[in-house]
């Protein structure tokens, strides 16, 4: 039976959750989760959790934070002056935000302490640090097509 390995193009339903229960994505409702084994374009974990599967097949896989979204970085902290708000929006702890850096790209942010001059900006990935858990089921596989040249 073919098994899932880097380079083929698989397709996943799944449902993630957090070590309390709390699931955090899924694909239930929607169509199959679509990557290339091996390319990046999932987290570590996941897509080593998805390697020697065979279609059909359902497992769950658990993934620690470096696997995952990796530790909360300390660096990715922002102090953040309250003045430089627009004077209509009132900060609060918890509201999410996408700020801009100076090369136009868009940060999305959350705000986790509000001071009387300054907030603190946390531009960490809002999963960074959590061991994750995913019930996962292999739907489909495509494999690269070889051609042998004689």
């Amino acid at each position: 039976m073919q098994q899932a390995k880097s380079g083929d193009t698989v397709r996943v339903h799944y449902n993630g959750r957090l070590t309390d229960g709390t699931t955090f994505d899924s694909s239930a409702g929607r169509d199959p989760l679509q990557f290339e084994v091996g390319s990046g374009q999932v987290i570590a974990g996941f897509d080593s959790g998805v390697q020697g599967m065979s279609v059909g097949e359902k497992k769950t896989i658990e993934i620690p934070a470096d696997q995952a979204y990796g530790q909360k970085d300390p660096s990715m902290m922002v102090e953040f002056p309250i003045n430089q708000f627009p004077e209509d929006m009132t900060p609060e702890a918890g509201m999410r935000l996408n700020m801009t850096n100076g090369q136009g790209q868009v940060i999305p942010v959350v705000i986790t302490e509000v001071g009387e001059e300054t907030v603190m900006l946390d531009a960490n990935h809002p999963l960074a640090g959590q061991d994750l858990i995913f019930d996962i089921e292999l739907v489909d596989i495509e494999s690269k097509s070889r051609i042998i040249m004689p």
